[in-house]
């Protein structure tokens, strides 16, 4: 992975999706963020808001994700998101958003390495958009999790293993290594 070329996407880490099967995960994708900046490579944060209105609303009935407390990131990684490269607030469940999708094509990143909650909602559409519109996604297995359990969590990396490839899922030390070895390939 060229750090020139390669993104890490911090999908939904926020305070409304920290919850007793989640929170686990929070030290390790700091690190990763950490490391990721270290190096230099640049970091995008995903951050979801539910409007009124919204399908998850009338739809599913989720009202959840609505104030400002819930949607914040999680304090370990505020100090890191103002050295982010972006900030996206997103109000569907991939970073393809308009703004997303411009960030990713203007920036010329081919690889995306994803993290964050949910692996089975949020992780999992950024990396099949991401493998649809061209990009090579990376996620990385213990940086992510899910909110419903470790069965969600599995039944994603399971799935995402099966439709865009059990090479592109990676743990934090596999895709640290490759990052800091700038210009080597996956």
């Amino acid at each position: 992975m060229d750090p020139r070329t390669t993104a890490l996407i911090v999908i939904d880490v926020q305070n409304g999706f920290v919850n007793q099967h989640s929170r686990d995960v929070v030290p390790a994708i700091v690190r990763l963020v950490k490391r990721w900046q270290e190096a230099r490579a640049p970091v995008v944060f995903a951050r979801f808001r539910n409007e009124p209105g919204s399908p998850y609303e009338r739809i599913t009935g989720w009202t959840r994700l609505r104030t400002a407390e819930e949607q914040a990131l999680v304090d370990e990684l505020v100090p890191y998101a103002t050295q982010a490269t972006a900030v996206i607030a997103k109000g569907q469940s991939s970073v393809f958003t308009e703004e997303g999708a411009r960030l990713i094509q203007n920036s010329g990143w081919s690889d995306l390495v994803l993290c964050g909650i949910d692996t089975d909602s949020c992780v999992y559409d950024s990396a099949v958009a991401a493998y649809q519109k061209g990009y090579r996604p990376w996620i990385v297995t213990d940086a992510c999790a899910s909110t419903g359990g470790p069965e969600y969590h599995d039944s994603a990396l399971l799935m995402a293993a099966r439709n865009i490839s059990p090479d592109q899922l990676v743990t934090s030390q596999a895709v640290l290594e490759r990052i800091t070895q700038k210009g080597a390939c996956a």
